[in-house]
């Protein structure tokens, strides 16, 4: 088995899901919340953290082209309206 278990980006998004849900869970704890309500607070922002991150770090390539504003023209399109 020569490649790693895991990709780069899918250890990087669950680390991230993982310290976002340590953190609520903490905080929650610190609160003086009980321990089964910091644990699903943690649980369940580490559940929501990893689409979040996943969506984040997206992959080379697919991420969306952001459109300029309305007012600018390019000079390509002000050259062919006349």
């Amino acid at each position: 088995m020569d490649r790693p278990l895991l990709s780069l980006r899918s250890t990087l998004v669950f680390l991230l899901a993982l310290l976002a849900g340590t953190a609520a869970g903490g905080l929650t704890a610190i609160t003086g919340e009980g321990n089964a309500r910091s644990l699903l607070a943690g649980l369940a922002v580490a559940g929501l953290a990893v689409p979040f991150f996943n969506r984040l770090i997206d992959t080379e390539g697919t991420a969306a082209q952001p459109t300029p504003p309305a007012g600018n023209v390019s000079k390509a399109e002000r050259e062919s309206n006349g």
